[in-house]
């Protein structure tokens, strides 16, 4: 029996994480830990309330003494840390409080760790779940590997880079077992409304004016939840410790061409004209510190552990979309 410790697991990745670990290890217990601030939501883990090896604790991850208690009551020896403030408009707006839960917050899991667990590492491990933007920007050619450079430019990235560094402090100074994955941009159902995709989505479907920074080139590299799924539960299960692996979907796109993307699938869908919503994207003026282009080379964990992504971004935003549909009751 592991005592798994989720973080943030009621928010878009949590959630789905939880489930999946909560319907696949029927001899683990998750005990999932959120704050339930505006991106988590319990509605999304209602389908596993019932489950004997389910356990949620409202708490927020910066209170040290409390985070000690949840440590030692349900004997946890194992951390998944998703636990973040993570969206960069935010953190433009507000970077105390990015610092404060995604740093400070990081580092009173990393205490709790190394007190309860007091250098008897054995079957433990405390998985530090982070982003690609911790890199900074791409130019035309080339993709991050886990041995680029790390070169921030928001404080949501700065402070993800931060508590990256903390986690591999802890292994270097005290050994404590880790491992750290970054991620590319994820997308899928039931994801929060202030990002990218579920926000066309539904600007489109309400004929709402639909946002895009500069001029719409700045290209990202999209993974779907379910593959981000599996690539945590490999590492988690598979990896060695002290290991970062790069996870990436292979599907990089501009925020011009993900726009219309979305128009046209909605659109059809919906009955309309092909096109129809076109004229609903507007550009406005570019975010600060705006990186031009993430793409992730995900060949270090393909090799080592045999992941790929399973879904193409055809396959995923479908699914996507129909989700969000099924919700309006519109298909």
């Amino acid at each position: 029996m592991k005592n798994i410790l989720v973080t943030g697991g009621a928010g878009f990745i949590g959630s789905n994480l939880v489930k999946f670990f909560v319907k696949n290890y029927p001899n683990y217990r998750i005990i999932n830990i959120d704050n339930l601030s505006y991106a988590g939501n319990l509605s999304n883990l209602k389908e596993i309330d019932n489950y004997q090896n389910y356990k949620f604790i409202k708490e927020d991850i910066c209170n040290f003494s409390e985070i000690k208690k949840i440590f030692v009551n349900e004997k946890v020896d194992s951390v998944i840390h998703l636990a973040a403030e993570s969206h960069v408009d935010r953190s433009i707006s507000d970077p105390l409080i990015f610092a404060k839960t995604n740093v400070l917050g990081t580092l009173s899991l990393l205490q709790a760790s190394k007190a309860y667990w007091n250098s008897n590492n054995y079957g433990k491990l405390f998985y530090h779940v982070s982003t690609d933007e911790v890199y900074g920007s791409l130019g035309s050619e080339g993709a991050f590997t886990e041995k680029t450079a790390y070169d921030p430019h928001s404080p949501y990235s700065a402070s993800k880079a931060s508590s990256d560094h903390f986690v591999r402090a802890f292994y270097d100074t005290y050994k404590l077992p880790i491992v750290i994955s970054n991620c590319s941009n994820n997308y899928g159902p039931n994801q929060h409304s202030e990002k990218l995709i579920p926000l066309i989505i539904n600007n489109v479907i309400n004929k709402i004016s639909i946002p895009i920074y500069g001029d719409g080139k700045n290209i990202r590299d999209w993974l779907f939840i379910k593959d981000h799924v599996s690539a945590i539960d490999l590492i988690f299960h598979n990896s060695e410790i002290g290991k970062t692996y790069n996870i990436g979907g292979n599907n990089e796109i501009s925020n011009n061409e993900i726009s219309k993307i979305l128009i046209q699938k909605i659109d059809k869908k919906l009955g309309r004209s092909s096109g129809e919503s076109l004229k609903l994207i507007e550009y406005v003026e570019d975010r600060l510190g705006h990186d031009k282009r993430y793409a992730i080379d995900n060949s270090k964990i393909k090799k080592e552990l045999g992941w790929k992504p399973k879904y193409r971004f055809e396959q995923g935003i479908e699914e996507t979309i129909d989700w969000y549909l099924n919700k309006l009751s519109l298909f």
